[in-house]
């Protein structure tokens, strides 16, 4: 499997954008996948996760009821899509993904659990 983020760019505070990452050599249905992000100087943070089912599990409560997760039927992209744009939600995104067991509904904020990553999309916030 392999991850490729896009979508970012440059957004003014309140805005929204939809961030993408598009999995090639596999299916997601067989991987939980998460979102993640990191500013300037700043640990990597974990934004919210997805598991194998396609289920939203968890958000940082810096993001919650601004930012949903999901994935398309064909599962073959999670996406993130984020409103009411604030400067701290201004870094890189990256997804991440990690194969589980059929029926396994992991899912973790935690950085070290993934074993996938894409290359990162940023995002930065101005007006």
């Amino acid at each position: 499997l392999q991850l490729v983020e896009s979508g970012g760019g440059l957004v003014q505070p309140g805005g929204s954008l939809r961030l993408s990452c598009a999995a090639s050599g596999d299916t997601l249905d067989f991987y939980a996948t998460g979102w993640f992000r990191q500013a300037p100087e700043k640990e990597r943070e974990g934004v919210s996760c997805i598991n194998s089912a396609g289920e939203p599990t968890s958000y940082i409560d810096s993001v919650q009821g601004r930012f949903t997760i999901s994935r398309d039927s064909a599962n073959k992209a999670v996406y993130l899509q984020i409103h009411n744009v604030k400067p701290e939600d201004a870094a890189v995104y990256y997804c991440a993904a990690r194969r589980v067991p059929y029926g396994d509904h992991w899912c973790s904020r935690a950085v070290v659990p993934w074993i996938i990553w894409g290359q990162g999309t940023p995002v930065t916030v101005s007006s």
